[in-house]
């Protein structure tokens, strides 16, 4: 379904943030017969509906949003509305037409488009991707899942995308290069469950992509995939990592070398991974990465991290903190820790508690030597899954703040505190911005030892 299909046709739009405000934007110019906006949320955060929007979409909240869901010929949901929301699940079971604006948007551009999404990597990977087109003289714009909506993006020769999986959810077509960095349990409260998730996030790839890039060394995309035809970055026969000409690590086209593992500036196997499967999306849309090997190196060693993923803080005490609170999952926290390896180690977890089993980070831990400080609201229950480990010190304090404090205390010198909550930060913080503030302030305040 394509935008211009809206025109003459009663038409809702559920959810009133920035997604669900492009929505409205990008419908109205295509006249529908009737178009209303669904506000269900009591978030405090809402901004004030008015102006422009008010014209073209009256806002309805509360009880009567349904009503007004239900008798709309399309329902246009934000990618905030999860699966198991009792009213979509009553519109499905209805047999409610339902999509979303990033379907909308790629059933005009999917051609022009490489979308990223996965469990972790797909904001580093996208913006590796679009940076090193750009050092490579192939302009593109980036969007989706970075605050900016694709109805909101301008035209434009080429795309890359930054997907969630509750955009890949109600696509209808897919990219032109659909990429996965990663696979394994997330959401699963707004999902409904694992598989799923999975059948949300892999969704990405079941309308006709020319070319579909994966992570090879993910062993659940191995599973979830099987034998399908695609290009797995990190194997020997695509972009890898190997010895090179002076016995270091290096990036490779299959056996060509290309650059030193060290021009990359993000640390963690993860990111060198994330590094592969960038190179192989440049190399799937024709860029000659071998020829160019040297400009891509300079760009490689340009790209800056993004913040609050591995984002590390020297602190005049010589102790390194590290800002991951993007690190929500207990996979994500193991990459973090896994980037750190071999230095003295202090992890800060903890946050809103979606019930998520902590075994895999217990048995990730189970032969590591680290100090882990829990904070509300899963932290209890985090540090309860890790009692026993024989080499992990776990401590619980009130909040963040003292959590940076007693890091101070026990961690040894030159050693790192890693904020890798391994959950979400809404409940205690306004959102993740907040949690890294309060963070910030914390290293800034907190006396040293």
């Amino acid at each position: 379904m394509r935008l211009s299909d809206l025109r003459g046709r009663s038409v809702a739009v559920w959810g009133a943030g920035r997604e669900g405000r492009a929505a409205v934007i990008a419908i109205a110019a295509h006249g529908p017969a009737e178009l209303v906006a669904v506000d269900d949320s009591a978030n405090f955060l809402t901004l004030p509906w008015e102006g422009p929007l008010a014209e073209a979409a009256p806002l309805v909240t509360g009880e009567e949003g349904f009503e007004r869901l239900a008798a709309a010929e399309v329902v246009v949901r934000s990618p905030g509305v999860p699966q198991t929301h009792p009213w979509l699940v009553e519109l499905r079971r209805r047999g409610a037409t339902i999509t979303q604006g990033t379907a909308l948007w790629m059933a005009d551009h999917a051609a022009r488009t490489v979308g990223v999404t996965g469990s972790k990597g797909k904001s580093t990977t996208s913006s590796l991707i679009s940076h090193l087109l750009n050092a490579m003289d192939r302009p593109n714009v980036f969007g989706g899942n970075i605050g900016v909506p694709t109805l909101d993006l301008p035209e434009a020769e080429l795309y890359v995308l930054e997907l969630s999986s509750y955009q890949c959810s109600d696509l209808t077509d897919s990219p032109r290069v659909a990429v996965v960095t990663a696979l394994f349990p997330e959401h699963l409260d707004a999902h409904g469950g694992e598989q799923e998730y999975y059948r949300d996030k892999l969704n990405l790839l079941q309308y006709g992509p020319q070319t579909v890039v994966v992570n090879g060394a993910d062993p659940r995309l191995a599973v979830e995939l099987g034998d399908r035809a695609v290009i797995r970055a990190g194997a020997a026969d695509s972009v890898n990592v190997a010895a090179g000409p002076d016995g270091t690590p290096w990036f490779h086209l299959v056996d060509r070398p290309l650059f030193p593992r060290a021009v990359l500036p993000l640390v963690g196997r993860h990111n060198e991974g994330n590094l592969c499967v960038a190179l192989a999306v440049l190399d799937a849309l024709g860029v000659d990465i071998v020829g160019r090997k040297d400009a891509l190196a300079v760009a490689v060693a340009e790209f800056q991290g993004l913040a609050h993923r591995l984002t590390e803080i020297v602190d005049p005490s010589g102790l390194t903190f590290v800002d991951d609170t993007l690190a929500t999952s207990p996979y994500a926290a193991m990459h973090a820790i896994d980037a750190y390896d071999g230095r003295p180690l202090t992890v800060i977890v903890g946050g809103n508690d979606r019930g998520v089993d902590y075994t895999p980070l217990r048995e990730h831990l189970a032969e590591r030597e680290l100090t882990v400080i829990g904070i509300p609201d899963s932290g209890p229950r985090i540090i309860q899954t890790l009692s026993g480990l024989p080499k992990v010190r776990t401590e619980l304090v009130d909040d963040l703040t003292a959590a940076v404090h007693l890091a101070r205390q026990l961690t040894p010198p030159n050693g790192v505190v890693l904020l890798s909550p391994a959950a979400p930060s809404y409940g205690r913080f306004r959102n993740f911005e907040h949690r890294s503030e309060v963070f910030a302030e914390a290293i800034q305040t907190t006396t040293h030892p």
